[in-house]
């Protein structure tokens, strides 16, 4: 009978794997939105409460960067992002609404002054195991004129998650947990999105998926995202042209998130620009429900419910 092995050292054997699977080139389909794990509770902690507010405030500093351009023309450096998030649930998990938006400053020009603003617009919602997303972003210089990007996607993803779907897993690793999401996105508006990180082509598909591995009560969380575009000016528009990975470590106190991360863009149908920096930042996130003001209790009271 074979011994078996330690919990902590089966824990990092999921660990290894999963991050081998991750920078395996023939599984590389990931990222959905920024490389953010969200410190907002899962809709099954959350029950049937719906955020009248939520969101985060975010700050960071791009510690090395050789690459990773301060706006969408590819001039420049980033030196600082500084980013809000805010979302409402308008019908429980169902329905929810959020915008994020992101500047960026130019390490190469006084790193103080904003380079670039990023805004996105989104509907989402959740069934069960999967989510879906209707979004619309808009990429723009600040400082001087030049190259705008914008895009809008539908896109669907199917989530596993570790502790709901694994029997045993709590009892095995009662302290972490694991999350994967997946899906595939259809942009279909696209003025000036491109399909490389050199400024090519047109981005018509995009594929995603992303995992979360809470190391401990989700208060340290190992990341990664992928992200891949295809291009729809070429003879195959669902090939992948480009490559966008990230992965990261977060460590969490309360409603605060420190964080560090490393991202490489980079193209994969021919030689071009990579993009690549690490970052490290702190992020502020904040809840406020619709019972937490009563509005839920006077809404039911109202009506007789």
């Amino acid at each position: 009978m074979k011994p078996m092995l330690p919990r902590s050292t089966a824990l990092a054997g999921i660990i290894c794997g999963l991050f081998l699977t991750w920078f395996s080139p023939a599984l590389a389909l990931e990222k959905y939105g920024r490389p953010l794990p969200q410190l907002k509770a899962d809709e099954s902690e959350r029950g049937a409460e719906e955020s009248l507010f939520a969101g985060y405030l975010l700050t960071g500093i791009f510690a090395s960067n050789p690459t990773f351009a301060a706006r969408p023309d590819n001039s420049g450096l980033v030196g600082l992002r500084h980013m809000l998030h805010l979302e409402t649930d308008l019908y429980r998990q169902y329905l929810t609404f959020y915008t994020d938006q992101n500047f960026f400053s130019d390490r190469t020009n006084g790193w103080i002054e904003l380079s670039e603003w990023d805004g996105t617009y989104a509907f989402t919602g959740a069934f069960g195991h999967f989510n879906w997303r209707l979004q619309y972003e808009r990429d723009a210089p600040l400082d001087r004129r030049g190259i705008k990007q914008e895009y809008a996607d539908i896109l669907g993803t199917a989530k596993f998650q570790a502790v709901q779907d694994i029997p045993g897993w709590g009892r095995l690793f009662p302290n972490q947990n694991l999350t994967i999401y997946a899906g595939a996105g259809w942009l279909f508006h696209n003025s000036n999105y491109f399909a490389r990180p050199d400024n090519t082509g047109r981005a018509l598909i995009r594929y995603v998926a992303h995992a979360d591995l809470d190391l401990y009560k989700n208060k340290v969380v190992m990341y990664g995202d992928i992200n891949m575009f295809t291009d729809r000016d070429v003879g195959n528009p669902v090939a992948p042209t480009e490559l966008d990975w990230i992965v990261g470590l977060a460590a969490r106190w309360r409603n605060t998130e420190f964080a560090v991360y490393y991202e490489q863009d980079q193209p994969l149908d021919r030689p071009g620009l990579i993009q690549k920096y690490v970052a490290v930042q702190l992020r502020f996130s904040f809840d406020i429900s619709k019972q937490d003001l009563g509005i839920g209790v006077a809404k039911s009271a109202a009506t007789g419910q």
